[in-house]
């Protein structure tokens, strides 16, 4: 009698991916690449080579770093524009003449430093504490403002680090609207002044005044004095919650929605609406979402930093326009700016 074949063992399907890995790999490569231009700020790698370029050899000396340390770094930097290297030296691209040099206005290291110095509310650990408490996690799960209120010192440097990341943008919006017939800009929650300096710049009849807190002026008036129009730009201390707003005919608002839950934008739209007058004009700053809120990745990004720091959220241009809408704003429009920013904007009737 013929025995039969033992039955050959089946083994699963592998299926070739649809696509590659790398969308994979670059959430990884950003993970370890971000370290690399965080420390060859915090070293002191751009204003080195800002006196002169040197080689790869001449940065080891100079910074104490070992030869593979630098390599790493140096290519990294290299590889996102930072840097380039020509005969052998590396030396400052106009990217980082413009962001990475303490004596330029556009000057970006300040926010690094509040990164750096923030960075355990950057792990996992600190964003599943936030994801489950609907609470921000830096300041030991402090509420920002609060604490800024009470510690003026961080409120200071909080204040710099907003400086460093606004100038740029805050150079580009104010060619996207003539303001022609505005008087008087308040720069809501304004910090550094940085919107109220360039506004009043590109629009020699605007004044501007920049209503936060105490400390917060004290840094403002420091650096209106240094790059603000003379005379044109002063600070008002207040609560923009519970006090009332000085008189203009202009609001402004950037990177003020995004801190905060839709019910307390919503008031903060219709407190500028009762305060304009009729033909006043209101603008929000931001980055948007789109208006199914699938994307920009920056603007997801920004709102996984709003997790970390604030209560608030990205909106889209979308949301923000039904909230000036609901609030009584007539003629709205949305205009991008500059990099990922843009601006809504409305006027009272």
């Amino acid at each position: 009698m013929a025995v039969s074949a033992k039955p050959q063992a089946q083994h699963p399907q592998i299926r070739k991916p649809r696509s590659d890995d790398r969308p994979l790999w670059e959430i990884v490569f950003g993970v370890y690449g971000c370290p690399a231009v965080m420390l060859a700020h915090k070293l002191g790698l751009f204003p080195l080579l800002h006196q002169k370029p040197r080689t790869l050899d001449e940065i080891c000396s100079a910074l104490g770093i070992a030869p593979r340390a630098a390599e790493a770094i140096l290519a990294a930097n290299t590889s996102l524009g930072f840097v380039r290297l020509n005969n052998g030296r590396f030396r400052l691209t106009p990217l980082s003449e413009d962001y990475l040099l303490p004596d330029s206005p556009t000057y970006f290291g300040s926010y690094f430093d509040i990164i750096i110095g923030n960075y355990a509310a950057c792990s996992i650990e600190a964003f599943e504490k936030a994801a489950r408490s609907g609470k921000p996690q830096v300041y030991g799960g402090e509420e920002l403002f609060q604490t800024h209120e009470a510690k003026a010192e961080l409120a200071r440097a909080f204040t710099r680090a907003m400086h460093s990341m606004s100038m740029a943008a805050a150079l580009a919006w104010p060619e996207r609207l003539d303001l022609s017939r505005h008087r008087v800009m308040l720069d809501v929650g304004g910090g550094s002044g940085a919107h109220a300096i360039a506004a009043t710049r590109r629009w020699p009849k605007l004044q501007a005044i920049i209503l936060d807190l105490a400390p917060v002026c004290e840094v403002a008036r420091e650096i209106v004095a240094r790059q603000g129009p003379p005379g044109r730009i002063r600070t008002h201390t207040a609560d923009m919650w519970k006090d009332p707003f000085p008189q203009a005919d202009l609001h402004f608002y950037s990177c003020i929605f995004h801190d905060w839950p839709y019910d307390q934008c919503c008031f903060l739209a219709r407190k500028s609406f009762e305060s304009l007058p009729s033909g006043g004009r209101i603008i929000l700053h931001e980055v948007l979402y789109n208006d199914r809120k699938t994307g920009p990745f920056a603007a997801a990004a920004y709102s996984m930093i709003m997790l970390a720091w604030a209560t608030g959220r990205q909106y889209s241009g979308k949301e923000l326009k039904k909230i000036l809408t609901d609030a009584g704003f007539v003629g709205i429009e949305i205009k991008p700016t500059f990099g990922y920013m843009s601006i809504v904007t409305g006027r009272k009737p």
